[in-house]
């Protein structure tokens, strides 16, 4: 009775060793990063990109197998106040000009539990790179209800220092630290 099981896991094991991941394509309806920062230590400041374009490699029987490459305008950058985001825009900070993208590839993937990982990418920002880790949890996959197509949902933390990236005006009054939150939602590629 015990080799048949052992072989039955060597064939499930050799079949899985096989297994590719899968393309699956941001959803820029449902997909966000948010980010705060300290203003002079009276307030919390927050702001938003979206716009996103990218695609997850997704192993969900290997997920260090896994990848993503996301990128996005950094024009889509929204304050709630139309003053502070010209600012930001300008030589102040990012100079920006209307076509530079914030762009951000795993370059691997640590799993730390069932749903969780963490998620070492290249961050390029304002013509710089830094490599960055997200501490990330994978929310849910499945059939989406009302699509029909499989769907993958996962949420992400990190901390960023705006010198790292050449935008450390007014620091450290207003904080070089920035907390940053991503939602994400992708759909299985056709």
């Amino acid at each position: 009775m015990k080799l048949p099981l052992f072989a039955a896991g060597l064939i499930a094991a050799a079949g899985l060793a096989y297994a590719e991941p899968e393309k699956y394509v941001l959803d820029a309806s449902h997909s966000q990063i948010l980010f705060n920062y300290n203003h002079l230590g009276y307030s919390t400041t927050y702001g938003m990109f979206s716009g996103f374009e990218g695609e997850i490699m997704f192993d969900q029987e290997n997920p260090a197998g896994s990848s993503v490459k996301v990128s996005m305008p950094l024009s889509s950058m929204f304050t709630g106040w139309e003053q502070r985001d010209a600012h930001f825009m300008s030589a102040d900070f990012f100079g920006a000009t209307d076509g530079e993208l914030v762009s951000f590839a795993s370059t691997s993937i640590e799993v730390t539990g069932d749903m969780t990982a963490k998620i070492t990418g290249d961050l390029t920002l304002n013509g710089q790179t830094k490599s960055v880790v997200l501490d990330a949890k994978l929310n849910q996959s499945g059939k989406h209800p009302m699509a029909g197509k499989e769907w993958a949902g996962f949420d992400a933390t990190t901390t960023l220092l705006r010198s790292d990236y050449g935008v450390e005006k007014f620091a450290p009054f207003v904080s070089d630290e920035i907390q940053v939150m991503i939602s994400i939602e992708a759909m299985k590629a056709d």
